[in-house]
């Protein structure tokens, strides 16, 4: 327990026969004024008178009388040895008074230290009792931010596991959109392809009606003209309604269209055309190639490139008719 310091001064503590002490004192003082009295009585008493008769004689000169013995001293009182007394017990006294302010002076320090050592002790218990609860409080702390982290963490994973979930049925949605567009692409294209099909398909019908209504209406084939080319040189062949001119105006036609760096040497190719009577270019094959794959390709195409072909002085196109084809020597 921790002592409560007294607002109450420090008192002595009570000594064992403090009253026999004081009887003795006492007793010793009025034996000293005893003594005191009678000493002092004894000195002041008038001595008692001495009766003596006086005689008139003359004195025997011739024998000396003896001296007359001396007076007896009477004894002096003895002050000294009360005195002594009295000196010794002063001093015992101021002895046992020295003895009894060492002892409380003692008891006093021992008091003092004894409250220093208590509140010392005390003071040791508080700083104990503040580190415990600093402790105390700094753990509770320590476990308050564990678990505001706990939950933080667990906000967090629940956060991370709600965006992956949204994020899953985002793909998975856009998943089912790009399938749903990929289907309706390709049934967009699968129509497309189909309608681009079946326009074909009449589109070839209807060539095949025309060619074949040109072809009733064909003569045969002509006579062959022959002209110079940008890059060569080539020749055309019209039905018996061709004029005179009209393979000059197949040269000039097809001629700028003609693009050959390669050997000039012995390459002849030869073109069979189809066309409508408005010069519709129906079609165009290699009936005779040069032996150089090349150059009967780049025959082929500058063809190609001249539809429209140019028509006659009767207004049409011929039919049919080849050109013959040959690169600039």
């Amino acid at each position: 327990m921790i002592r409560q310091k007294s607002t109450y001064p420090l008192q002595p503590p009570r000594e064992r026969g403090t009253w026999r002490a004081f009887a003795l004192a006492a007793l010793m003082h009025v034996l000293l004024g005893f003594f005191l009295y009678h000493g002092i009585h004894w000195q002041n008493s008038t001595p008692a008178g001495a009766e003596a008769e006086l005689w008139t004689a003359v004195p025997d000169l011739s024998t000396p009388r003896p001296a007359p013995p001396p007076a007896p001293v009477a004894p002096a009182p003895p002050v000294q040895d009360e005195q002594a007394d009295i000196a010794l017990q002063e001093k015992k006294r101021k002895q046992e008074e020295a003895a009894r302010e060492a002892q409380l002076a003692e008891q006093q320090r021992q008091q003092l230290q004894a409250q220093q050592e208590a509140d010392a002790k005390r003071q040791q218990q508080l700083a104990a009792q503040q580190a415990e609860m600093a402790a105390a409080l700094k753990k509770q702390q320590q476990l308050q931010q564990q678990q505001q982290a706990q939950k933080l963490k667990q906000q967090q994973l629940a956060e991370q596991q709600k965006q992956d979930q949204l994020k899953k049925q985002q793909e998975q949605q856009q998943a089912q959109a790009d399938a749903q567009q990929k289907a309706e692409a390709d049934k967009a294209a699968k129509a497309k392809a189909a309608a681009q099909a079946e326009a074909a398909k009449k589109l070839d019908q209807e060539r095949r009606q025309r060619l074949a209504a040109l072809q009733g209406m064909a003569g045969g084939e002509g006579s062959t003209g022959n002209g110079l080319a940008k890059s060569g040189t080539g020749s055309g062949a019209g039905g018996t309604a061709t004029s005179p001119g009209y393979a000059e105006k197949v040269q000039r036609r097809v001629r700028p269209n003609i693009v050959w760096a390669g050997d000039t040497q012995g390459l002849e190719t030869v073109v069979s055309v189809r066309c409508a009577p408005t010069g519709t270019l129906l079609s165009a094959t290699v009936t005779r190639g040069s032996g150089n794959s090349q150059w009967d390709d780049a025959a082929l195409r500058a063809v190609q490139r001249s539809d429209p072909m140019p028509q006659d002085t009767n207004g049409k196109t011929p039919a049919s008719f080849t050109i013959t084809l040959r690169p600039a020597g």
